[in-house]
């Protein structure tokens, strides 16, 4: 009988979660039933909202509890297949989690074109990530030809594909990261026109520097101060998207004290709560629209890619530690 090799919780983390919260596991590998597939699982994709699930804040996925395998978007392999729109040796984006091999029913389930772009960037830009940015910047921010944008997390899988929608606009981009090799990337690899070490450089002052027409859009993954100095320097007419909180996902009590939200009222913003769930029914004009844009050469992307199911623990800790540099993935098998 096959080994399903797993990775499940071990404890409840308070703050940052450390690898020692998580454990390794083993069981049967499953097998599917009537309109259900086996896949084997490619790549991980690993993103902050996973520590709400661990905390039971997240309001779209049922809490982890010990014991549990830790929830996540996967590239996988079918393997067998008892379901009519699945054939083995198909590429599909599921949601196998933290384990070699899962049944799935098809639901919400994509299948890969390989010829398109690396299987990788479907958990990445061409994956929910791209999909939050595409939908928030489309419908939401709406972005126009000389604004400035600016966007936290800049570095990461959300941040790098909104700067590069701003470009293709023809706006101002700046970005803001937590390390000078971060910025490098955004700027020379990315085509970002400015970006701002938050941890070395006065945020205030340097967005000053960088926006010296003020913002006219903020994306904001990060919340807390960021956003706060941002709200200072905003336009007229200004939109805010409001998409993650990075600051505030380690956080077991209470939420720290809100920004002063004066300034929004007096530059007349707009503020928009984005929630990637809300624009599902977008994927097919996101595929198209991305996929157009990558064969281009319009869209580029850097990964951080840990190697093997037992690295996935340190790799999450990582990411929530803010030391990621890209998409975070484990890299746990090649197809077949």
């Amino acid at each position: 009988m096959m080994t399903n090799h797993q990775i499940v919780l071990k404890d409840f983390p308070e703050g940052v979660p450390e690898p020692g919260h998580f454990a390794a596991a083993k069981a049967s590998v499953p097998e599917p039933g009537d309109g259900e597939y086996l896949s084997r699982t490619l790549y991980i994709s690993l993103d902050p909202y996973v520590r709400g699930v661990i905390t039971g804040k997240h309001m779209y996925e049922d809490r982890v509890t010990p014991g549990d395998v830790i929830i996540g978007r996967t590239v996988s392999q079918v393997v067998t297949s008892r379901h009519s729109d699945f054939a083995p040796g198909d590429i599909v984006v599921d949601a196998n989690g933290w384990q070699q091999y899962a049944v799935c029913n098809g639901e919400n389930v994509r299948k890969l074109d390989p010829a398109v772009a690396p299987i990788s960037t479907a958990v990445g830009i061409l994956g929910m990530p791209g999909l939050t940015a595409y939908a928030g910047m489309t419908y939401l921010a709406k972005p126009r030809a000389g604004e400035t944008l600016v966007v936290s997390a800049a570095a990461g899988p959300v941040g790098t594909m909104v700067g590069q929608i701003g470009k293709i606009h023809g706006c101002r981009v700046v970005g803001i990261a937590g390390s000078d090799e971060k910025c490098a990337m955004v700027t020379e690899h990315l085509g970002f026109d400015a970006c701002i070490n938050y941890k070395t450089q006065d945020l205030r002052e340097a967005l000053v520097a960088a926006c010296p027409d003020k913002i006219d859009i903020y994306f904001d993954n990060v919340a807390g101060d960021t956003l706060a100095a941002v709200m200072t320097r905003l336009a007229l007419g200004a939109r805010i998207v409001l998409c993650g909180m990075i600051t505030q996902y380690n956080i077991t009590g209470a939420p720290p004290p809100g920004p002063n939200l004066a300034p929004i009222v007096g530059a007349r913003a707009h503020v928009h709560g984005l929630v990637v769930y809300d624009y599902y029914d977008r994927w097919d004009e996101f595929e198209r629209q991305a996929a157009e844009w990558f064969a281009a050469g319009k869209l580029n992307y850097k990964e951080d890619v840990a190697e093997g199911l037992a690295a996935a623990p340190e790799a999450f800790c990582r990411l929530m530690r803010g030391e990621n540099f890209g998409k975070a993935l484990v890299h746990v098998g090649d197809p077949e």
